[in-house]
């Protein structure tokens, strides 16, 4: 395991995000910058891993899902940025056994507890869904699990957002560090709740939340009719026509 890889990965790459994006980080200073971290994030789009790397402030070593792993060539590249790959069909113990290793060498290790890519209404922002683990994972190895949140990488599923100057919007936040003292069930519970809170404080400081998002409690396409609403007020008072007051 070499983190040199991933240091040349993450310079040769951070330039290319930079010149085309517009995006709003919060709470990076909450990740923890030596010990034991075990990072939890929502998993809205493959290039959820790119925009990690480039704003969190630590090597990181991401637990992919295997069926990434039977590409040789990908399998290459993410076995030499140190990710690993996780089987979700089955418990999978040797790949738990790496986590506790590479935390306890006091190593940064992401995972994606809702157990793959959710988008909109299937986020666990809505169903307050995550695969159980991350909080057993936590108490054993007595990393503290720091909760993050990623809205709109998908957007770079876009040719056109790679140009440059393009600021392309999108948004990552770190949360505090969950304690890991904590039972795994109740930790696994704030882990959840943290997730929803940090996607409304997020939401807030981006403005509209983006394409594809929506707020808490609200219907998938309601933030898109309330945006439609806008519009159409603005243009009425464009023409010079009012509502009645």
């Amino acid at each position: 395991m070499s983190d040199a890889f991933y240091r040349t990965v993450r310079f040769l790459g951070s330039p290319v995000v930079w010149i085309n994006s517009k995006p709003v980080v919060i709470g990076a200073d909450r990740v923890p910058t030596t010990g034991r971290c075990l990072i939890a994030a929502t998993h809205q789009s493959p290039y959820d891993v790119p925009l990690l790397m480039r704003h969190t402030p630590r090597l990181l070593d991401f637990v992919s899902i295997v069926e990434v792993f039977r590409n040789p060539l990908v399998a290459w590249f993410y076995r030499s940025l140190n990710a690993f790959p996780l089987d979700r069909s089955r418990p999978d113990v040797k790949t738990v056994r790496i986590i506790v290793d590479r935390l306890k060498r006091s190593r940064a290790v992401v995972i994606f507890p809702e157990g793959g890519i959710r988008k909109g209404a299937d986020s666990v922002v809505h169903t307050r869904r995550i695969r159980p683990g991350c909080g057993r994972i936590a108490r054993l190895t007595g990393a503290a699990i720091t909760p993050c949140v990623v809205i709109n990488s998908q957007v770079y599923s876009r040719s056109v957002s790679w140009l440059p100057l393009r600021r392309t919007r999108y948004g990552l936040i770190y949360g505090t560090p969950i304690d890991p003292a904590l039972g795994p069930d109740v930790l696994e519970a704030k882990l959840i709740d943290a997730f929803v809170s940090l996607h409304a404080e997020l939401s807030k400081a981006m403005g509209d939340p983006p394409s594809g998002y929506h707020s808490p409690g609200r219907a998938p396409n309601q933030n898109r009719h309330e945006q439609e609403q806008r519009a159409h007020t603005r243009s009425d008072n464009a023409d010079g026509r009012h509502e009645p007051q």
